[in-house]
């Protein structure tokens, strides 16, 4: 029989059985263009997997390979089978997104992609943002509740240490299906408060909450909303430059998240 002292030593069998939470190991990277992705495709080495684990038929791309401590899968929504141009947009995002995790169970969801920035919230062309929030602008149902519905708002994983460590500036997102802006499209993002919009972000972060992984944006300003110019120009005047700069930023997360638990991000 042990003796009362040694019963007080002894951990309780509930604490004995408590595992030390597990660094991330797996993790998906959601990109919507060819020409963002491909940057991340060769600084990590990775390669296209020949054997889809998505469903036949579709134009989704998973690269993969390992890095450090991760394995690392990225996942490009493909080219568009009877156009040819790149599967932009919030019902390519939100099915990746879907089916990735499905196949791949990752730990975190990073979505990296270039965004339109408002200059009266402070956005420069080349900014990098963290996204704190994610909501639509385009889903506009004006019966109560259905509106909020609409809105669709979600608050990004927290990663208080990641963007202290990397400087990067924090944001609201509003994401919409149009790459131009029109005035009820704007009224709905000042309401959002966002600092830059994009095409994909909200319906990653939508399929993220509802399967419970935890989702992070990086957001590069290719042009200027509010500005002078015409978005479409401006936008691919300074894709390949901004491209790098997110490319440089997505590689500067990777290393920071390596070795570490969801939690000390």
């Amino acid at each position: 029989m042990a003796a009362r002292g040694d019963q007080l030593d002894a951990p309780a069998p509930e604490e004995a059985m408590v595992a030390e939470p597990k660094p991330i190991s797996n993790i998906v990277i959601v990109i919507a263009m060819q020409t963002e992705a491909l940057p991340v495709v060769n600084k990590f080495q990775l390669t296209e997997d020949p054997h889809s684990p998505f469903p036949q038929g579709v134009p989704w791309v998973r690269y993969h390979g390992t890095y450090k401590d991760l394995n690392i899968n990225l996942i490009w929504p493909g080219k568009d089978p009877a156009l040819g141009v790149d599967s932009v947009g919030t019902l390519s995002s939100a099915l990746v997104t879907y089916a990735a995790i499905q196949a791949l169970q990752p730990d975190l969801i990073i979505n990296a992609g270039t965004a339109g920035g408002f200059k009266a919230k402070g956005a420069s062309v080349g900014d990098i943002f963290i996204v704190s929030d994610c909501a639509f602008h385009d889903r506009r149902i004006p019966i109560p509740v259905f509106d909020m519905y609409g809105v669709g708002l979600r608050k990004a994983f927290e990663t208080p240490n990641l963007a202290k460590e990397l400087n990067l500036k924090v944001a609201k997102l509003s994401t919409g299906d149009s790459l131009d802006m029109t005035e009820q499209d704007e009224s709905s993002i000042i309401a959002n408060d966002a600092t830059v919009k994009d095409m994909e972000g909200a319906a990653v972060a939508y399929v993220a909450d509802l399967l419970k992984v935890p989702a992070i944006f990086i957001k590069a300003v290719t042009d200027i909303v509010d500005g002078d110019k015409p978005t479409a120009e401006e936008f691919l005047q300074n894709l390949a430059a901004v491209t790098a700069a997110l490319d440089l930023a997505v590689e500067q997360v990777i290393n920071f998240i390596n070795g570490k638990h969801v939690s000390e991000l």
